[in-house]
C-alpha cells in the first residue's frame, strides 16, 4: 500500500508498505484524507525529534476495516476521524478527564509498519498518511456519515488543539480580550474557539497580510501585521494571548502583551532545547504562561461536538481546507505549508 515515509534524510511516497492487523484493542481504518500539520514538517526538519523510519501524517479521517477483540464502539463500516492520544484509560489522569497527560500516551511509538522485513515506526500513534492505519480503539471516533473525510480530518488536531486550548485550557469567557499570534491552521482554529466562546475583542496577529481575510471569517475582530500594534487597541492589554507560531521573540510578545490576570497560552512548537524569556517582575499582577498539549482535549467528547457545531454552521471546517492533493503530490503539498500558501493543505487517498 502507499505511505508517506521518512528515513531521516528525505521523504518519499512509497507504494510497498505494509500494516499489521489490528489486535486486541486495536483498530484497522482506511484513510481517505489527511491534513498536513506542521508538525509532521517539524520531523522532517528535526524540531521534532523522531526515531527513523516513520510513516508520517496525525490528522485523518477514514472508514473502519476491522476491529480487535473487545472493540465495541465501532464496527466496520463507520466513519471516524483519529485522535493522537493513545491514552490508557484507567490511570488517574485518565480516570479524572485529562487524558492528553497520560503517561502511556507520551513517547511511546510503535512500529504497526514494515517494508519488506523491515519495521516502520508510527508518528503520534496515528501515521495517518497511509492507505491503511492501525489505533488504538481510543483514538477512532466515530462521526456522522455526511461529514466530508477532508473537514472531518481536520478535527482531529488542529481543531482538537485550537478550539480545546481556548475552551479547555484558557477558558475564555464572554467579554474577554483575546490576540492571536499566527494565523496558521491551529490559529485559525483558535480564533473560530474564540468566537465561541464569546470574547469580545479578537485581535489576530500575522506578518502576511493576505491572511486578513480569513482571520476575519474564522472570528478576528481586528488584524494586525505586527504585535507593535496591539496596545493601541488593547491599551491595558490582552486576557488571553496564544502564541501559535513557535518562536521564542513571538512567546515573549505573547507575555509582554498581557492585562493583569492575563494568561499566554503556548501553542506553537519551537526546537526542543529551545529558551523564551519574560521580565519576571511583569508577572506579579497574577499573570500566567500556559503550555498546553492537544488542546487540553478528551477527544471521545470533543470530536462529536465539533462534529455537531460543523453540522449547525457554527465551526467552520470546509473554509480550512484550501487545497487537497493525491498523496503523490505530497512534495507540492509540503511547499505550499512551508510558503504559507495554504491553511491547510489535505492529502487524499
Amino acid at each position: 500500500m502507499r505511505g508517506v515515509v521518512f528515513d531521516g534524510k528525505q521523504v518519499q511516497v512509497v507504494d510497498d508498505l505494509a500494516v499489521r492487523e489490528p489486535g486486541p484493542g486495536e483498530v484497522l481504518v482506511a484513510i481517505s484524507a489527511a491534513g498536513l500539520c506542521h508538525s509532521d514538517l517539524s520531523v522532517v526538519d528535526g524540531t521534532i525529534p523522531f526515531p527513523v523510519p516513520v510513516v508520517l501524517g496525525h490528522e485523518g479521517a477514514g472508514v473502519v476495516q476491522a476491529v480487535g477483540a473487545g472493540v465495541s464502539h465501532v464496527v466496520p463500516g463507520d466513519h471516524v476521524a483519529l485522535s493522537t492520544l493513545a491514552n490508557c484509560g484507567t490511570c488517574p489522569e485518565c480516570d479524572r478527564g485529562r487524558p492528553t497527560m497520560c503517561r502511556q500516551a507520551i513517547g511511546r511509538p510503535g512500529r504497526p509498519f514494515s517494508r519488506g522485513d523491515r519495521p516502520v515506526h508510527q508518528f503520534a500513534c496515528n501515521s495517518a498518511f497511509a492507505e491503511r492505519t492501525v489505533v488504538k480503539a481510543v483514538q477512532a471516533v466515530r462521526i456522522p456519515k455526511d461529514i466530508p473525510f477532508s473537514s472531518a480530518a481536520l478535527i482531529g488536531c488542529g481543531v482538537l488543539t485550537g478550539v480545546g486550548a481556548v475552551l479547555n485550557r484558557a477558558r475564555v469567557d464572554r467579554g474577554d480580550t483575546v490576540v492571536v499570534i499566527g494565523t496558521g491552521g491551529i490559529g485559525l482554529n483558535v480564533l473560530q474557539g474564540a468566537r465561541l466562546a464569546g470574547a469580545l475583542r479578537i485581535v489576530a496577529v500575522d506578518a502576511n497580510p493576505a491572511k486578513e481575510a480569513v482571520a476575519r471569517q474564522f472570528g478576528a475582530t481586528d488584524f494586525l501585521t505586527s504585535a507593535k500594534g496591539v496596545r493601541e487597541l488593547l491599551p491595558t492589554g490582552a486576557d488571553h494571548v496564544f502564541e501559535c507560531v513557535g518562536r521564542v521573540e513571538l512567546i515573549r510578545q505573547a507575555v509582554d502583551l498581557l492585562d493583569r490576570h492575563g494568561q499566554a497560552v503556548l501553542l506553537g512548537v519551537p526546537r526542543a532545547s529551545a529558551e523564551a524569556s519574560f521580565v519576571v517582575s511583569s508577572m506579579f499582577l497574577d499573570k500566567a504562561i500556559l503550555g498546553c498539549r492537544y488542546g487540553s482535549s478528551r477527544p471521545q467528547r470533543d470530536i462529536p461536538l465539533y462534529a455537531e457545531l460543523y453540522r449547525q454552521g457554527r465551526l467552520l471546517l470546509d473554509e480550512l481546507v484550501t487545497e487537497t492533493y493525491p498523496v503523490e503530490d505530497f512534495e507540492k503539498a509540503r511547499a505550499d505549508a512551508e510558503a504559507g500558501r495554504v491553511a491547510r493543505g489535505v492529502l487524499t487517498f
